[in-house]
């Protein structure tokens, strides 16, 4: 009996942890244990594994100082961090807020949560291809605006957004800029002084890092108040005893990661190019969502009318394909994603997606594979579709009138 093959297509949810960054934690998860806030030598290994791993996320972010950084639990603490500390410090000006309406639900729901305490928020539309047009962060800020967030890279569908010219409009109005940067950092090229944001937020197991850390990004004089008090740790705004081993993870796969990204963009955009190409011409009424070109290089998100995504992510999971739905399959009411709608989709067609993203490990054969199987478990799943026949009929009943 032979092994399934497996094939990881979900590196937009989460990556394998890289070997350098095993190896770089493993002294601070054995030997190198001591707390780095204490006083006594022992503890003199970890505090300084903490500073070196503070001076290498500076430096591949090319933020002007190691104090800039800021270690999180994740992603989604450090995008409550800055929407609930500018809040907070920010509250004598003003009580609103600008956003996007594709971000990740940790601004979304933190936006929720403000709303109920009186903030207002505005929630800027996209384009059909989830791209925010800068002119209408322009038209929505006003003179109580506190903070403009803008993701620099979108997680289901990859697009990337302006953030650097957004950043330049909102400072224009003297309004701090965030963007949230998860899906970017080790992807592309992020500098954080040419960005010229205030606050950007990434997550380590988003480029091969370890799960449980992240980073802030903090410019200087935009201090914000502790989400988490505690011991003083980092500098007194974020209490907890330092994740030593996590933060020093994540430093190493991030310096790997920038380090092959001359190589590893053109890798992955090829490969994301051909899945693309060959998906597109095997399967009938597929269609690829997000910007064509101005998408991460890993990203390919397809709609197919007439099933369900969750479907599709099973059949592949039977096929040994590890890929993501954009509906929101871990809920009960099975909403379609937000992101989809908001680039203008319909229900029934967002509920039919399939996120494809591949990483560093993903090679051509997995690709090939990808295109064997995914064609016949789409078909599959049309042929016991009710309303797929009604769809084609269609379909050929518009191509028709549009030819005569």
């Amino acid at each position: 009996m032979t092994e399934q093959r497996i094939v990881y297509a979900d590196n937009a949810a989460t990556t394998p942890l890289r070997a350098t960054a095993l190896q770089a934690m493993m002294p601070y998860l054995t030997e190198q244990f001591g707390n780095p806030s204490s006083m006594y030598s022992y503890a003199k290994a970890a505090k300084e594994g903490l500073d070196h791993a503070r001076i290498q996320m500076a430096v591949a972010l090319n933020a002007p100082n190691p104090k800039d950084i800021f270690f999180t639990g994740g992603g989604s603490e450090g995008d409550n961090w800055v929407f609930k500390g500018v809040a907070d410090v920010k509250a004598a000006k003003g009580r609103h807020i600008i956003t996007t309406a594709i971000e990740h639900h940790a601004i979304i729901n933190t936006c929720r949560w403000l709303a109920t305490k009186g903030y207002d928020i505005t929630y800027l539309p996209v384009d059909s291809q989830g791209r925010v047009d800068p002119a209408t962060v322009e038209q929505a800020l006003r003179p109580d605006t506190i903070l403009v967030s803008v993701m620099l890279a979108n997680n289901e569908i990859g697009t990337l957004e302006p953030v650097k010219e957004i950043a330049r409009i909102a400072h224009a109005h003297g309004v701090w800029m965030h963007t949230d940067a998860v899906q970017a950092v080790g992807h592309l090229p992020v500098d954080v002084q040419d960005l010229d944001v205030d606050f950007l937020t990434l997550a380590g197991h988003k480029f091969g890092g370890p799960k449980g850390i992240g980073a802030l990004y903090m410019k200087r004089g935009c201090r914000l108040t502790p989400l988490i008090h505690g011991g003083g740790q980092e500098r007194n705004v974020r209490g907890g005893t330092e994740n030593v081993a996590g933060a020093v993870g994540m430093a190493a796969a991030l310096t790997e990661s920038v380090a092959e990204l001359p190589t590893e963009i053109p890798r992955l955009t090829a490969l994301s190019q051909r899945l693309q190409t060959g998906i597109l011409a095997r399967v009938p009424y597929a269609q690829l969502r997000g910007d064509p070109s101005a998408r991460l290089p890993g990203n390919s998100l397809f709609t197919f009318n007439g099933i369900e995504g969750e479907s599709i992510i099973l059949w592949l999971n039977n096929a040994g394909i590890c890929a993501s739905s954009g509906s929101a399959c871990s809920s009960a009411s099975l909403e379609p994603s937000h992101v989809l709608t908001a680039i203008g989709l319909p229900r029934e067609i967002s509920h039919g997606s399939v996120r494809l993203t591949l990483g560093r490990q993903n090679t051509d054969a997995d690709v090939d594979y990808i295109l064997e199987k995914l064609p016949e478990v789409v078909a599959k799943l049309r042929d016991m579709s009710p309303v797929w026949d009604d769809y084609v009929r269609d379909q050929e009943k518009k191509q028709i009138k549009e030819g005569a």
